[in-house]
């Protein structure tokens, strides 16, 4: 006989607490250096990626925002980071997925194209540089997802590496 589970009071979820999702990714050229983009409608570069739409994976999202934003098929490696990022009104409280999407072929650089609705420009920056170019959460969040690839995932709050509690 199958055991059945107690339905949750709908006030008991109604009152969950939700978060916003978004998911990046680091993308590298042969030299090493990370892909990061120009949005067209804010003065601030990012790494390619967004928002997590409802019903979508974090990893789903990145592939799909890879496509969107850059013109490539890039398949979704492993996750280098989740970063917890505190509420800064309006924004509620979200997390934050990395992705590792590798290094790029010089054939998929020349056929990258963007999205000119969402971002008008590209480069591929040092990762010693990346603070010069990057707010400082996502340069914090960025650097420590480049130092995870080929070692394994980092928890981090606020950009900063979180030990155990």
């Amino acid at each position: 006989m199958a055991e059945t589970q107690p339905k949750p009071e709908l006030s008991y979820i109604a009152n969950v607490t939700r978060v916003r999702a978004a998911a990046g990714v680091i993308l590298r050229d042969r030299a090493g250096r990370v892909l990061v983009v120009h949005p067209t409608y804010k003065d601030v570069w990012e790494v390619p990626g967004g928002t997590v739409e409802p019903d979508e994976s974090p990893a789903d999202a990145c592939a799909r925002e890879i496509r969107e934003e850059l013109g490539l098929s890039v398949p979704t490696g492993a996750l280098l980071c989740v970063d917890w990022v505190p509420a800064s009104p309006p924004w509620d409280g979200g997390l934050m997925f990395v992705f590792d999407g590798g290094v790029l072929t010089a054939d998929q650089i020349a056929t990258m194209r963007l999205c000119p609705e969402e971002l008008d420009r590209f480069e591929f920056v040092e990762p010693a540089r990346l603070e010069e170019v990057l707010i400082p959460r996502l340069a914090r969040r960025v650097a420590a997802a480049v130092a995870a690839i080929g070692r394994g995932g980092v928890y981090l709050e606020d950009g900063v590496a979180s030990s155990s509690r």
